[in-house]
């Protein structure tokens, strides 16, 4: 681990990310609302800085009560024509269908599409995140400061929701979303559950050619101080499941996390390596959704 030159803090981290833009009145425009088994999907779309949002919300039937929150954030595997349409199971991996499933078991799901990708990609599908970065960081933002913040936004609109309760709020990502997985809750303290699949390689695992930088989590400066171990201690009110294989790139460094907190003293994280590779098969999918279920179901 690195020598820190003071602890990381909420208030540093929102520092470090840059100054996000304040999209303004949530002003949501219902963009269509189908019938699905065991819930309903609805597309909304409500103004963000760098245009509108494009949001699919699922929203359980047969439920009394309003039921738990959970953002479930997309893969990036290179597709940046999908984001939202993959995790609520109209195209892509259904392996990867998690906003659907997650709504069948009664939960509220929120689902948009990240910036780059889906209906938030300007170039038929092709790269465009590192422009994304760079004509934010010359002016002294980042691109992961901005994404956060439309975390943020997503959940005021979803935890408004007749449907939703606003107190109980939980977050699920594979890959790229399970990077984010990491991040939000110390962002955003309405998180007080997250699940992180295959996406917790540390920074000081990414100089290899084979793994990188992802633009999203390029900060300048940020890796000669910090790590992720940093910003999970950061989220002290919320509840961590860190699950990692053994034959994953993106998961590399599992086991050092695990040590690392430990030595931290920080205890709300746990740390899971199973058999695999860069997947999120059901038996893995059901202890996720057991564990959101177990968080955001207690007194």
């Amino acid at each position: 681990m690195v020598v820190k030159s003071r602890p990381l803090s909420r208030t540093l981290l929102h520092d470090l990310l840059g100054g996000a833009e304040d999209p303004g009145p949530l002003d949501v425009r219902v963009e269509s609302e189908k019938a699905e088994d065991g819930y309903v999907r609805r597309h909304v779309s409500y103004p963000i800085s760098s245009g509108r949002a494009s949001v699919f919300v699922c929203l359980p039937s047969g439920v009394s009560g309003a039921a738990p929150v959970i953002f479930c954030h997309h893969q990036h595997a290179g597709r940046f024509d999908l984001g939202k349409s993959e995790v609520c199971g109209i195209s892509g991996d259904p392996d990867q269908a998690y906003a659907a499933e997650l709504a069948r078991r009664g939960f509220v799901t929120v689902a948009p599409d990240a910036i780059g990708f889906e209906d938030r990609n300007w170039a038929d599908g092709q790269n465009i995140t590192w422009f994304e970065l760079s004509s934010r960081l010359v002016v002294g933002r980042s691109l992961l400061g901005d994404c956060l913040r439309e975390i943020s936004v997503a959940l005021d609109y979803a935890s408004a929701l007749p449907e939703a309760d606003a107190s109980r709020i939980g977050f699920i990502g594979h890959s790229y979303g399970g990077r984010m997985a990491m991040w939000a809750p110390a962002w955003d303290r309405r998180i007080t559950a997250s699940v992180s699949n295959c996406g917790c390689i540390p920074y000081r695992e990414s100089f290899t050619r084979d793994t990188g930088f992802q633009a999203e989590f390029v900060v300048p400066g940020f890796a000669a101080t910090y790590d992720v171990e940093d910003v999970l201690a950061v989220a002290d009110h919320c509840r961590y499941l860190i699950m990692a294989t053994d034959d994953d790139r993106w998961s590399r460094g599992a086991e050092d996390i695990r040590r690392n907190l430990d030595a931290m003293g920080v205890d709300q994280v746990t740390v899971e390596v199973r058999h695999g590779r860069h997947d999120f098969p059901a038996t893995a999918r059901d202890s996720a959704y057991e564990f959101l279920a177990r968080e955001l179901t207690k007194s």
